[in-house]
């Protein structure tokens, strides 16, 4: 195999090849959109509560999909 052909393979100066790197922004990706969709819910008025901050999008989907992107870093990382 020549050194011309090794895509994707570490030469031995990182820990990490491209791909993981790729993997690794994917996650971060994943990760921001949970975020996202923990965002919002809250009220103009201090005297006024508004019940959207109990929805199924910011108590439920938000914090599973924050989750899967830290366990998707995990994969990302450990992959050889």
């Amino acid at each position: 195999m020549s050194k011309d052909s090794s895509e994707g393979k570490s030469d031995g100066n990182f820990a990490l090849d491209i791909k993981n790197y790729k993997l690794l922004a994917i996650g971060f990706g994943v990760i921001i959109l949970g975020f996202i969709l923990m965002a919002g819910g809250g009220s103009d008025d201090p005297n006024v509560f508004n019940e959207d901050i109990y929805g199924f999008r910011r108590i439920t989907l938000a914090p599973i999909v924050v989750l899967a992107g830290f366990a998707f870093e995990v994969y990302a990382i450990m992959k050889k």
